[in-house]
């Protein structure tokens, strides 16, 4: 059974891994940054393919990071439905998940589009 307990934690969840995302996104812009600064350069190539396999982990999570906030999205869901039911509807968890879960859903409605 779901508790207010359960809800908040999920609720972090969802908000770590979006930071997560968040995070992931702003890397791979650095990464590719960098390494299109050390082709210009014309730098080393082994420091350049060392320099691309960062950016390609880096690019890895971005995919890792969307599954993972879907599935941590579903279970938030489900758990703010199962304690509607139960007639728990009020206080501020029950609004920081309404608010999480608007604030997934709008970034996967963007990345979408």
């Amino acid at each position: 059974m779901a508790t207010v307990r359960n809800l908040k934690i999920k609720t972090s969840t969802c908000k770590r891994i979006l930071k997560e995302l968040h995070s992931y996104e702003k890397e791979v812009e650095r990464e590719a940054a960098k390494t299109a600064d050390m082709k210009e350069k014309g730098a080393d190539p082994y420091d350049l393919k060392q320099q691309e396999n960062v950016l390609a982990e880096s690019r890895m999570m971005v995919p890792d990071c969307h599954k993972r906030l879907e599935a941590s999205l579903a279970d938030l869901k489900a758990t703010l439905a199962e304690l509607e039911e139960a007639n728990e509807k009020e206080g501020p968890e029950f609004e920081d998940a309404r608010s999480t879960i608007t604030e997934v859903e709008k970034l996967f409605q963007t990345t979408e589009a």
